[in-house]
């Protein structure tokens, strides 16, 4: 979906914590994407619209370097990708074959994609770190994909850490990792997730003050009363 701008500062204001939170609430419980992890220390929060790639696994005839002058390559798939967008890559948790090197993240930087994200690797970490586009996976690998991968399309429903992700579903990703929220969900589960930051930002005062969390974490009925109190003088 194409995010307003308030939106997207509403969203780059809460925590993919919060966002858990709330999306288990409304009975979503498989949204954080696992085994993407920052590759690097202090890469910030992004949010952006998910363009979905897949790999299966690689089949001789066709995972070879010759496929990557295909029409269905990952090539062309990173020319097609808009601005703004999170690529989240399905690599079916495969960890000894580089689903990108260092030239194709300069070309997604240079396109304007603001991260990536796979369960699978990366490889030429070096060039990789210095394209500045920020990356969650699970680590590094020097063989490329067509070792242990075949690509096979774009912008296409996906399983990438085992979480289904739909084109245009919204990512929030921050240190703790990588989560779906579903595109016709996202303004309930931003206005929810603000509410919920600004309660526990309370709750944390209250800790501050020594006060015991019985009854404060989660909220009894007179702590509750307390909160609207302070809500109502805010």
């Amino acid at each position: 979906m194409a995010l307003s701008s308030d939106l997207r500062v509403t969203l780059e204001g809460v925590s993919t914590a919060t966002l858990t939170t709330v999306l288990l609430k409304k009975g979503l419980r498989n949204v954080w994407i696992r085994g993407a992890k920052p590759l690097r220390a202090g890469q910030g929060k992004f949010v952006g619209s998910a363009f979905t790639l897949r790999f299966v696994p690689a089949r001789e005839d066709l995972a070879t370097p010759a496929s990557w002058a295909s029409p269905i390559s990952t090539r062309a798939a990173i020319e097609a990708m808009p601005d703004g967008v999170i690529a989240v890559v399905d690599a079916m948790g495969v960890t000894d074959a580089g689903i990108f090197g260092d030239i194709l993240c300069a070309r997604m930087a240079k396109r304007g994609v603001a991260a990536l994200i796979t369960d699978g690797v990366v490889r030429d970490i070096a060039g990789v770190e210095a394209s500045g586009l920020p990356v969650w996976c699970q680590g590094v690998a020097a063989p490329p994909s067509v070792a242990g991968l075949t690509f096979v399309g774009w912008q296409e429903p996906v399983a990438c850490g085992g979480v289904a992700i739909f084109p245009d579903d919204v990512i929030v990703v921050d240190d703790d990792g990588a989560v779906v929220v579903p595109a016709a969900l996202v303004e309930a589960v931003a206005a929810e997730a603000v509410d919920q930051e600004r309660m526990e930002a309370w709750i944390m005062q209250e800790v501050d003050r020594g006060v015991a969390l019985p009854g404060l974490y989660p909220m009894n009925d007179e702590t509750k009363e307390r909160y609207q109190q302070f809500l109502n003088n805010a």
